[in-house]
């Protein structure tokens, strides 16, 4: 967490941005604290102001940046609280890896299994699907209200005859 903090190039998780959010706000209160108590000779001290406007702004832009948006998209009103809420794109995008690692949405890999009950698409050959094919059927839903599994085969392996509860024309029963 916090590396290259003052950089505006990469991706940073939601936890990070918030963080950031509540370590601005904390030396902000410090800083307006100092400069209160000590009068107008403590203008100077309010220079400092800057380093920390330019974290928060790079904590900002790389937050955009995993949201696949640009860093001036944080000038948006209200769109700081949006990054706070909102997940960052899964997988790369074009400011870098996800820094979570996650490269894929659960239920969207590529490969989906053999499992012949809920469709399934298996690009390599196996026992029960020699030919790396599409096997299964359609597995619930409103054409096929019991849940069974459906009577389809786009592959090469056999199937027996009516092994589905779902027929041609029937909606629901």
């Amino acid at each position: 967490m916090f590396q290259d903090a003052f950089s505006f190039n990469g991706r940073i998780r939601r936890t990070e941005y918030g963080v950031s959010i509540i370590i601005y706000a904390v030396l902000y209160g410090i800083l307006s604290l100092i400069v209160a108590s000590a009068g107008e000779e403590a203008g100077i001290i309010f220079i400092l102001l800057i380093p920390l406007l330019w974290f928060l702004w790079a904590q900002g832009a790389k937050r955009c940046h995993d949201l696949g948006n640009s860093g001036w998209w944080q000038l948006i009103p209200f769109y700081g609280l949006w990054m706070l809420f909102q997940d960052g794109e899964v997988g790369q995008n074009q400011y870098g890896e996800n820094p979570k690692g996650i490269q894929t949405r659960q239920g969207t890999a590529n490969n989906y299994g053999n499992s012949g009950a809920s469709g399934s698409k298996n690009g390599s050959a196996t026992a029960g699907n020699p030919a790396g094919s599409y096997q299964g059927g359609y597995n619930g839903g409103h054409n096929n209200p019991t849940g069974q599994q459906a009577a389809t085969n786009y592959s090469n392996t056999p199937m027996p005859e009516n092994t589905g509860s779902y027929k041609d024309g029937d909606l629901y029963k």
